[in-house]
């Protein structure tokens, strides 16, 4: 029952997103749980791992290498370059770096499921990423918007530390030593994930709601052009280094789809709140195209 709700994450995200659009004042409130959601949201994460995720980096070093370099070279470079084609107010700007510049999503690994890639090989690049993104996430966006908005990195980066690093080692030790009474409950932790998630992006909607009617169009149409330039790019480059099919899927949806809960969580500490919203609409279209694209690849393999 869990996984078919879980399953639905984006019907779920876009019901909730037009309740708070048309009824703002139910989450406006809220705002202080988004850090607090996101924390748990990263514990969730932490909590599934094993310490043979992190051995997996030493059997496909370069495979690993190449999707990490692709990840936080490639996404927040067309980022900054979409958000520039499509004349993006500075405030959405920084937003869309942000998205660019963050690790790799935990739906990823869903996705890898569903596409028949490698899940294991997805998990990894999520953790590498995501361990990679304390040190490389503030400093990237000071590249990109630093010349405009004061970017203050160094904060940016003991936030990371507290919201990401913390939670997840927490819960990888918890795992480590609990692990029979948490394997069985990881559909559990996933639904926590996935709810809260979809609470994010719904105050995001929400404490934006007054300008989303003038922006959304633009702003719609630079974050698909992003996550698809994420997903082609991260398939056809691993296809020029000669990986196998199932590795180019991997690496394209691990490319392609952010942690844009971080995104949202830094742009509301440090920015905008209009800044959170390119990575709360992104949690809602990253999701959908993934699923598309993992119906795609699922059918070509049975066929």
């Amino acid at each position: 029952m869990i996984k078919k709700i879980s399953a639905l994450f984006p019907l779920w995200a876009i019901g909730f997103s037009i309740i708070t659009y048309l009824q703002p004042q139910l989450v406006v409130d809220f705002k202080s749980w988004i850090i607090p959601l996101l924390i748990l949201i990263m514990f969730c994460m932490g909590i599934t791992l094993k310490i043979e995720d992190f051995k997996r980096v030493l059997k496909r070093p370069k495979l690993i290498a190449l999707a990490v370099v692709l990840q936080f070279l490639l996404m927040p470079f067309i980022a900054f370059i979409v958000s520039k084609l499509f004349n993006l107010s500075t405030e959405l700007m920084v937003g869309m770096v942000l998205v660019g510049a963050v690790s790799g999503g935990t739906a990823s690994n869903v996705i890898a499921y569903l596409a028949k890639a490698d899940v294991a090989l997805s998990i990894t690049m999520t953790v590498v990423s995501t361990l990679l993104s304390i040190i490389v996430t503030p400093y990237l966006t000071l590249l990109y918007v630093g010349q405009t908005v004061p970017v203050p990195a160094f904060s940016m980066l003991l936030s990371i530390l507290k919201i990401v690093f913390v939670p997840v080692v927490v819960g990888l030790v918890l795992n480590h030593f609990f692990s029979k009474y948490i394997d069985k409950r990881h559909d559990v932790f996933a639904f926590l994930s996935i709810i809260s998630i979809v609470f994010i992006i719904g105050v995001i909607i929400g404490i934006n709601q007054s300008k989303i009617s003038t922006i959304a169009l633009p702003l719609m149409l630079a974050i698909i052009f992003h996550n698809l330039a994420g997903l082609l790019g991260g398939y056809y480059f691993s296809k020029i280094f000669g990986f196998d099919n199932r590795s180019c899927k991997t690496v394209a949806i691990e490319v392609g789809m952010q942690n844009s809960g971080l995104a949202v969580v830094l742009a509301m500490k440090y920015f905008t709140p209009l800044s959170a919203l390119p990575g709360a609409i992104f949690s809602i279209w990253h999701n959908i195209s993934g699923s598309i694209l993992a119906g795609y690849w699922s059918k070509r393999e049975k066929g």
